[in-house]
Protein backbone atom coordinates (compact mmCIF):
# COMPACT_ATOMS: atom_id res chain seq x y z
CA UNK A 1 0.00 0.00 0.00
CA UNK A 2 1.16 3.87 -0.56
CA UNK A 3 -0.21 6.44 1.29
CA UNK A 4 -0.56 9.16 -1.90
CA UNK A 5 -2.91 6.40 -3.31
CA UNK A 6 -5.19 5.74 -0.34
CA UNK A 7 -5.00 9.70 -0.19
CA UNK A 8 -6.27 9.89 -3.66
CA UNK A 9 -9.03 7.46 -2.77
CA UNK A 10 -9.90 9.43 0.18
CA UNK A 11 -9.74 12.57 -2.10
CA UNK A 12 -12.31 11.02 -4.03
CA UNK A 13 -14.87 10.30 -1.54
CA UNK A 14 -14.64 7.02 -1.29
CA UNK A 15 -13.42 5.42 2.26
CA UNK A 16 -10.89 3.11 2.56
CA UNK A 17 -11.11 -0.80 3.76
CA UNK A 18 -10.69 -2.23 7.15
CA UNK A 19 -7.26 -3.38 6.00
CA UNK A 20 -6.49 -0.25 4.87
CA UNK A 21 -7.60 1.83 7.91
CA UNK A 22 -5.46 -0.70 9.90
CA UNK A 23 -2.13 -0.11 7.59
CA UNK A 24 -2.97 3.48 8.06
CA UNK A 25 -3.10 3.56 11.76
CA UNK A 26 0.68 1.45 11.91
CA UNK A 27 2.04 4.17 9.48
CA UNK A 28 5.56 5.68 10.54
CA UNK A 29 5.42 9.17 9.41
CA UNK A 30 2.21 10.46 11.77
CA UNK A 31 3.02 13.90 10.11
CA UNK A 32 2.95 12.64 6.42
CA UNK A 33 -0.34 10.95 7.66
CA UNK A 34 -1.84 14.01 8.99
CA UNK A 35 -0.88 15.81 6.27
CA UNK A 36 -3.10 13.54 3.89
CA UNK A 37 -6.29 13.64 5.97
CA UNK A 38 -5.67 17.60 5.83
CA UNK A 39 -5.64 17.42 2.19
CA UNK A 40 -8.89 15.32 2.62
CA UNK A 41 -10.88 17.10 4.79
CA UNK A 42 -10.64 20.45 3.00
CA UNK A 43 -11.38 18.55 0.09
CA UNK A 44 -14.76 17.80 1.11
CA UNK A 45 -15.08 20.43 4.16
CA UNK A 46 -13.33 23.29 2.55
CA UNK A 47 -11.50 25.92 5.21
CA UNK A 48 -14.27 26.78 7.24
CA UNK A 49 -14.89 25.64 10.52
CA UNK A 50 -18.28 24.13 11.68
CA UNK A 51 -18.75 25.08 14.91
CA UNK A 52 -21.68 24.33 17.50
CA UNK A 53 -22.20 25.13 21.45
CA UNK A 54 -24.23 23.19 23.91
CA UNK A 55 -26.26 24.06 26.90
CA UNK A 56 -26.81 21.33 29.58
CA UNK A 57 -30.67 21.85 29.80
CA UNK A 58 -31.39 18.87 32.29
CA UNK A 59 -28.06 17.72 34.48
CA UNK A 60 -27.80 14.63 36.38
CA UNK A 61 -30.23 12.18 38.23
CA UNK A 62 -29.70 9.62 35.25
CA UNK A 63 -30.76 6.16 36.15
CA UNK A 64 -28.25 4.66 33.57
CA UNK A 65 -24.31 3.17 33.74
CA UNK A 66 -22.62 4.36 31.62
CA UNK A 67 -19.09 4.19 33.27
CA UNK A 68 -17.46 7.95 31.65
CA UNK A 69 -20.23 9.77 32.65
CA UNK A 70 -20.55 12.17 36.20
CA UNK A 71 -24.51 12.82 35.93
CA UNK A 72 -24.86 8.63 36.16
CA UNK A 73 -26.83 9.04 40.02
CA UNK A 74 -25.21 6.07 40.88
CA UNK A 75 -21.64 7.34 40.45
CA UNK A 76 -21.82 10.02 42.68
CA UNK A 77 -19.63 12.75 41.23
CA UNK A 78 -21.18 15.70 42.72
CA UNK A 79 -22.56 17.34 39.69
CA UNK A 80 -25.15 20.09 39.60
CA UNK A 81 -28.72 18.48 39.14
CA UNK A 82 -31.77 20.04 37.98
CA UNK A 83 -34.95 19.10 35.76
CA UNK A 84 -35.01 22.46 33.59
CA UNK A 85 -33.00 24.97 33.06
CA UNK A 86 -34.60 28.55 33.07
CA UNK A 87 -35.70 29.55 29.87
CA UNK A 88 -34.09 32.74 29.66
CA UNK A 89 -30.42 31.37 30.48
CA UNK A 90 -30.84 29.37 27.26
CA UNK A 91 -31.55 32.10 25.22
CA UNK A 92 -29.03 34.53 27.29
CA UNK A 93 -26.63 31.59 25.87
CA UNK A 94 -27.81 30.96 22.30
CA UNK A 95 -27.60 35.09 21.87
CA UNK A 96 -23.99 34.66 22.99
CA UNK A 97 -23.14 31.83 20.87
CA UNK A 98 -24.91 33.44 17.96
CA UNK A 99 -23.16 37.10 18.57
CA UNK A 100 -19.76 34.99 18.86
CA UNK A 101 -19.91 33.43 15.42
CA UNK A 102 -21.24 30.61 16.27
CA UNK A 103 -23.56 28.13 14.02
CA UNK A 104 -25.02 25.87 15.44
CA UNK A 105 -26.97 25.06 19.05
CA UNK A 106 -27.93 22.48 21.01
CA UNK A 107 -30.40 21.34 24.07
CA UNK A 108 -28.79 18.45 25.95
CA UNK A 109 -30.36 16.57 28.61
CA UNK A 110 -29.50 13.84 31.04
CA UNK A 111 -31.16 10.49 31.32
CA UNK A 112 -32.53 7.60 29.02
CA UNK A 113 -35.31 9.72 27.56
CA UNK A 114 -37.15 12.73 28.15
CA UNK A 115 -41.49 12.12 28.92
CA UNK A 116 -43.95 13.55 26.15
CA UNK A 117 -44.96 16.60 29.11
CA UNK A 118 -41.30 17.32 30.05
CA UNK A 119 -40.68 17.49 25.54
CA UNK A 120 -43.49 19.69 25.09
CA UNK A 121 -41.80 22.02 27.99
CA UNK A 122 -38.25 21.54 26.05
CA UNK A 123 -40.18 22.22 22.76
CA UNK A 124 -41.62 25.61 23.63
CA UNK A 125 -38.12 26.94 24.20
CA UNK A 126 -36.84 25.39 20.66
CA UNK A 127 -39.80 27.38 19.31
CA UNK A 128 -38.58 30.49 21.25
CA UNK A 129 -35.02 29.97 19.88
CA UNK A 130 -36.48 29.53 15.69
CA UNK A 131 -38.44 32.80 16.62
CA UNK A 132 -35.82 34.96 18.28
CA UNK A 133 -32.29 33.37 16.79
CA UNK A 134 -30.74 32.67 13.20
CA UNK A 135 -29.26 29.38 14.97
CA UNK A 136 -29.18 25.91 13.40
CA UNK A 137 -31.15 24.06 16.36
CA UNK A 138 -29.71 20.49 17.63
CA UNK A 139 -31.61 18.44 19.98
CA UNK A 140 -29.64 15.43 22.58
CA UNK A 141 -32.20 14.04 24.50
CA UNK A 142 -32.06 10.54 24.90
CA UNK A 143 -33.39 7.61 23.47
CA UNK A 144 -36.79 9.12 21.87
CA UNK A 145 -39.02 7.77 19.58
CA UNK A 146 -40.67 8.92 16.07
CA UNK A 147 -43.33 10.83 17.91
CA UNK A 148 -40.97 12.65 20.09
CA UNK A 149 -38.35 13.39 16.83
CA UNK A 150 -42.21 14.95 15.38
CA UNK A 151 -42.53 16.88 18.26
CA UNK A 152 -39.19 18.23 18.44
CA UNK A 153 -38.90 18.57 14.30
CA UNK A 154 -42.21 20.62 14.28
CA UNK A 155 -40.23 22.88 17.04
CA UNK A 156 -37.71 23.79 14.94
CA UNK A 157 -34.68 20.87 15.66
CA UNK A 158 -33.20 20.07 12.47
CA UNK A 159 -30.67 17.78 13.92
CA UNK A 160 -30.66 15.05 16.53
CA UNK A 161 -27.28 13.94 18.75
CA UNK A 162 -27.17 10.60 19.40
CA UNK A 163 -23.97 9.10 20.11
CA UNK A 164 -22.70 5.66 19.94
CA UNK A 165 -19.82 6.25 22.27
CA UNK A 166 -17.95 3.37 20.96
CA UNK A 167 -17.44 0.00 18.81
CA UNK A 168 -20.67 -2.19 19.42
CA UNK A 169 -18.10 -5.55 20.81
CA UNK A 170 -16.52 -2.86 23.16
CA UNK A 171 -20.12 -0.95 24.51
CA UNK A 172 -21.38 -3.39 26.74
CA UNK A 173 -17.72 -3.54 28.78
CA UNK A 174 -19.28 0.38 29.65
CA UNK A 175 -22.76 0.41 30.09
CA UNK A 176 -25.36 -2.28 30.61
CA UNK A 177 -28.78 -0.39 30.70
CA UNK A 178 -28.82 0.63 27.17
CA UNK A 179 -27.35 -1.40 24.15
CA UNK A 180 -25.75 0.34 20.55
CA UNK A 181 -29.32 -1.24 18.82
CA UNK A 182 -31.62 1.22 20.88
CA UNK A 183 -29.43 3.49 19.80
CA UNK A 184 -29.32 3.25 16.43
CA UNK A 185 -33.02 2.61 16.49
CA UNK A 186 -33.11 6.08 18.30
CA UNK A 187 -31.05 7.52 15.02
CA UNK A 188 -33.64 5.69 12.87
CA UNK A 189 -36.20 8.17 14.08
CA UNK A 190 -34.86 10.68 13.85
CA UNK A 191 -34.15 9.96 10.07
CA UNK A 192 -37.37 9.13 9.52
CA UNK A 193 -38.53 12.71 10.27
CA UNK A 194 -36.52 14.69 8.47
CA UNK A 195 -33.10 15.50 10.59
CA UNK A 196 -29.97 15.13 9.98
CA UNK A 197 -28.01 12.86 12.96
CA UNK A 198 -25.32 13.99 14.88
CA UNK A 199 -23.13 10.66 16.49
CA UNK A 200 -19.85 9.97 17.48
CA UNK A 201 -18.36 8.84 20.63
CA UNK A 202 -15.08 9.12 23.51
CA UNK A 203 -11.64 7.72 22.51
CA UNK A 204 -9.76 6.18 25.57
CA UNK A 205 -11.84 4.37 27.42
CA UNK A 206 -9.60 1.66 27.06
CA UNK A 207 -10.32 0.63 24.15
CA UNK A 208 -7.88 0.18 21.46
CA UNK A 209 -7.24 1.02 18.22
CA UNK A 210 -8.84 -1.81 16.73
CA UNK A 211 -12.19 -1.03 18.58
CA UNK A 212 -11.61 2.51 17.32
CA UNK A 213 -11.33 1.65 13.62
CA UNK A 214 -14.60 -0.84 14.32
CA UNK A 215 -16.73 2.43 15.78
CA UNK A 216 -15.61 4.62 12.35
CA UNK A 217 -16.66 1.56 10.37
CA UNK A 218 -19.88 1.59 12.28
CA UNK A 219 -20.17 5.35 11.93
CA UNK A 220 -19.65 4.99 8.10
CA UNK A 221 -22.52 2.15 7.82
CA UNK A 222 -25.22 4.42 9.75
CA UNK A 223 -23.85 7.42 7.41
CA UNK A 224 -24.68 10.05 9.96
CA UNK A 225 -23.91 13.36 9.16
CA UNK A 226 -21.89 14.96 11.99
CA UNK A 227 -19.37 12.91 14.04
CA UNK A 228 -18.11 14.25 17.68
CA UNK A 229 -15.10 13.22 19.12
CA UNK A 230 -14.54 13.24 22.77
CA UNK A 231 -11.60 12.34 24.46
CA UNK A 232 -12.48 10.43 27.81
CA UNK A 233 -11.61 13.07 30.86
CA UNK A 234 -11.65 10.95 34.18
CA UNK A 235 -14.47 12.01 36.59
CA UNK A 236 -13.28 11.54 39.94
CA UNK A 237 -16.76 9.15 41.21
CA UNK A 238 -17.14 7.64 37.88
CA UNK A 239 -16.02 3.74 37.07
CA UNK A 240 -13.23 4.90 34.49
CA UNK A 241 -12.08 7.85 37.49
CA UNK A 242 -8.13 5.99 37.18
CA UNK A 243 -8.13 5.18 33.34
CA UNK A 244 -4.60 5.89 31.95
CA UNK A 245 -4.78 9.25 29.54
CA UNK A 246 -5.05 8.38 25.94
CA UNK A 247 -1.44 9.69 24.49
CA UNK A 248 -1.75 12.85 22.39
CA UNK A 249 0.07 10.86 20.02
CA UNK A 250 -2.82 8.38 19.76
CA UNK A 251 -5.41 10.94 19.55
CA UNK A 252 -3.84 12.88 16.50
CA UNK A 253 -3.63 9.16 14.47
CA UNK A 254 -7.04 8.35 15.71
CA UNK A 255 -8.35 11.74 14.18
CA UNK A 256 -6.18 10.87 10.74
CA UNK A 257 -7.59 7.33 10.27
CA UNK A 258 -11.12 8.90 10.77
CA UNK A 259 -10.50 10.90 8.22
CA UNK A 260 -9.58 8.45 5.93
CA UNK A 261 -12.48 5.94 6.68
CA UNK A 262 -15.55 9.21 6.52
CA UNK A 263 -13.98 11.15 3.78
CA UNK A 264 -17.12 13.21 3.72
CA UNK A 265 -17.72 13.63 7.03
CA UNK A 266 -17.94 16.25 9.34
CA UNK A 267 -15.55 15.39 12.13
CA UNK A 268 -16.17 17.93 15.06
CA UNK A 269 -13.39 18.00 18.26
CA UNK A 270 -15.64 17.95 21.10
CA UNK A 271 -14.68 17.17 24.67
CA UNK A 272 -11.53 16.68 26.68
CA UNK A 273 -9.18 18.60 24.23
CA UNK A 274 -8.28 20.98 26.54
CA UNK A 275 -6.13 18.93 28.06
CA UNK A 276 -3.79 18.83 24.84
CA UNK A 277 -0.98 20.67 24.14
CA UNK A 278 -1.49 23.80 22.04
CA UNK A 279 0.59 21.91 19.26
CA UNK A 280 -1.16 18.58 19.33
CA UNK A 281 -4.95 20.64 19.15
CA UNK A 282 -3.39 22.66 15.77
CA UNK A 283 -1.67 18.98 14.26
CA UNK A 284 -5.80 17.63 14.91
CA UNK A 285 -7.16 21.08 13.21
CA UNK A 286 -4.21 20.16 10.60
CA UNK A 287 -4.87 16.69 10.54
CA UNK A 288 -8.27 15.82 9.40
CA UNK A 289 -10.44 17.38 11.89
CA UNK A 290 -12.73 20.16 10.45
CA UNK A 291 -15.36 21.04 13.16
CA UNK A 292 -15.53 22.28 16.67
CA UNK A 293 -17.83 22.14 19.68
CA UNK A 294 -17.06 25.52 21.48
CA UNK A 295 -17.83 26.56 25.14
CA UNK A 296 -18.35 24.51 28.15
CA UNK A 297 -18.92 20.66 27.82
CA UNK A 298 -21.86 19.18 30.12
CA UNK A 299 -19.44 18.75 32.97
CA UNK A 300 -16.21 20.09 31.98
CA UNK A 301 -14.82 22.95 30.53
CA UNK A 302 -13.74 23.39 27.64
CA UNK A 303 -11.07 26.18 25.54
CA UNK A 304 -12.26 29.91 25.13
CA UNK A 305 -13.65 30.99 22.30
CA UNK A 306 -11.18 33.53 21.93
CA UNK A 307 -8.59 30.75 22.40
CA UNK A 308 -9.77 28.71 19.64
CA UNK A 309 -9.94 31.81 17.15
CA UNK A 310 -6.37 31.64 17.79
CA UNK A 311 -6.38 27.81 16.76
CA UNK A 312 -8.43 28.38 13.97
CA UNK A 313 -6.31 31.37 12.67
CA UNK A 314 -2.83 28.97 12.88
CA UNK A 315 -4.39 26.20 11.57
CA UNK A 316 -5.49 28.25 8.39
CA UNK A 317 -9.50 28.11 8.89
CA UNK A 318 -11.31 30.44 8.67
CA UNK A 319 -14.20 30.77 11.82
Amino acid sequence: MKLEKLKEKALGGEGVSREEADWLASYPDLDALCDAADEVSRRWQGNKVDSCSIVNARSGMCGEDCKWCAQASRHHTGCDTYNFLDEEEVMRAASANEEAGIHRFSLVTSGRSVSVKDLEKFCEVFRKLSENTGLYLCASMGLLDEKGMMMLREAGVRRYHCNMETSSRYFGKLCTTHTPEDKKRTIEAARKCGMAVCSGGIIGMGESMSDRIDFAFELRDLDVDSIPVNILNPIKGTPLQDTPLISEEDVIRTVAVFRFILPTKSLRFAGGRMRLSHSSMLRIMTGGMNGVLMGDMLTTVSNTISDDRVLFKEAGLEF
